[in-house]
């Protein structure tokens, strides 16, 4: 068993390292062929950035394949399945759609339209969902259209979802990285535990998404030097997608019923994997779904087109009510990952009570996150070397909170402000006041330099 890790941990590693390597002269590229859109009412960022980071994506996609293609014990899996050739298929097919929706922005009825052929491309070479297990039930057989429709439907909305939460720098390479680790852990399982073989692509599917984000997330964090774009968001949408199709379509749920023995209720607990790649998707993609879902609503309620962009997305609300930008991100991850791997924990262990506890304790402390914007903790001075600079305590600060009553600032006096001011308009003539949903409330600006001067704070400011 050792022996297929080191393989998929190989091809994760070239697909991450391919990914990266080829990030920085895609962004070049991109600023040569101006992909550089001018910044929206919607966006949080404050300069221009390239697009075009999914060329890069894409690259590294190809060369997870290849890698896998070679070695032993990954190369049945191109020999008994035609899903990996699928996926590159319908991910050519979506990545071109992105790439030209980058440069010059089509329409968003014709990205739908590619969305949906990229998904039948798949559905002709084999990538398709043949049954589906449903609890009470059993194994219900598809017939070829409603399993064409229910593939198209799931990778359409997959891939509008992960569009949508792309958004923040940082927050839909991160959101998908920690979904598809979770989606790896459980495939394997299938496959190793199991012995089911049709488990194999997915877990292929989900080790070479893992690369692509890992790759491309040194670049995209904030500040971001390059966006995914539409080519880099739609393509590990439809990764995402296939990798959930291959396990709910074409894994037998009859096949794991040897395992089952024992009690009824023992039996109903070794029945949760059979069941869970049909609640695993919809975990995966909880928070990007529920994101697409509000908007749809939002929009149609005011009047506007569901595909009108906007800015009330969750992480355009998480900087509303204070949070910094990569703390915005990061209560997403934590969310991510409370569903993606409490689903999994859950699956593999659901007689056990632990679980459920250790479920609701982390989501009481993701509450207690969301409630506290502004507090910025303080790290003792020994470890200031080893956190970002705004948790650093400077020279002279006590333990406590500093008191704004006994060191007020100091006002400037008319001609010192007037002169600041005139020297702040020379040296950025087009910069306009932002709102504090951009800026953030704990020195984190969405992109860009900070100010030279010093920001002014009340006295009943809180940290």
């Amino acid at each position: 068993m050792g022996q297929p890790v080191r393989d998929y941990l190989l091809t994760l590693c070239v697909t991450a390292a391919v990914t990266y390597l080829l990030t920085g002269p895609v962004r070049k590229f991109a600023i040569a062929v101006g992909a550089m859109p001018a910044i929206r009412a919607r966006d949080v960022h404050r300069e221009p950035t390239p697009r075009l980071g999914g060329i890069a994506m894409f690259g590294g996609l190809c060369a997870g394949l290849i890698v896998a293609d070679h070695l032993f014990n990954l190369k049945g899996v191109f020999e008994l399945s035609n899903e990996p050739r699928a996926l590159l298929s319908g991910a050519a097919l979506i990545w071109l759609i992105g790439v030209l929706d980058d440069k010059f922005e089509i329409d968003a009825l014709i990205k739908l339209g590619g969305q949906m052929i990229a998904a039948a491309v798949m559905v002709i070479q084999g990538l398709t969902i043949l049954w589906l297990p449903i609890p009470g039930v059993g194994t219900v057989a598809l017939t070829q259209w409603q399993g064409t429709l229910l593939t198209v439907a799931l990778v359409v909305i997959t891939i509008n979802a992960v569009n949508f939460v792309d958004g923040l720098d940082g927050l839909a390479a991160g959101m998908v990285c920690i979904a598809s680790a979770a989606f790896f852990l459980y495939a394997y399982r299938l496959w190793f535990g199991y012995g089911i073989e049709a488990a194999a692509p997915a877990t292929l599917f989900a080790a070479i998404l893992m690369g692509m984000c890992l790759g491309f997330l040194p670049h995209n964090m904030h500040p971001a030097r390059i966006f995914m774009g539409d080519s880099g968001s739609m393509l590990i949408g439809l990764v995402l997608a296939a990798g959930a199709i291959s396990v709910t379509g074409q894994v037998d749920p009859d096949n794991m019923r040897i395992f089952f023995e024992g009690s009824e209720r023992g039996a109903t607990h070794a029945m949760l994997p059979v069941f869970i790649p049909l609640v695993l998707p919809l975990t995966i993609i909880a928070i990007p779904a529920a994101d697409l879902i509000l908007a749809i609503v939002r929009r149609t309620w005011n009047g506007q087109s569901p595909f009108a962009a906007d800015r009330g997305h969750l992480h355009h609300r998480l900087l509303e009510i204070g949070h910094s930008h990569s703390r915005a991100v990061l209560i997403m991850y934590f969310w991510s990952a409370l569903i993606a791997f409490g689903a999994v924990g859950y699956s593999v262990h659901s007689a056990s009570m632990w679980i459920v506890f250790v479920i609701i304790v982390a989501s009481a402390v993701g509450l207690i996150l969301l409630l506290m914007p502004r507090f910025t903790p303080r790290t003792p001075h020994w470890a200031n070397r080893f956190v970002p600079p705004r948790y650093r305590r400077r020279a002279g600060e006590r333990a406590s909170s500093p008191s704004y009553e006994e060191k007020p600032a100091p006002v400037p006096s008319g001609a010192q402000q007037g002169a600041a001011d005139a020297q702040m308009g020379e040296e950025s003539p087009e910069r306009a006041p932002v709102a504090v949903g951009v800026s953030g409330v704990n020195g984190a600006t969405a992109i860009g330099a900070r100010s030279r001067l010093p920001e002014r704070r009340s006295i009943d400011s809180s940290r």
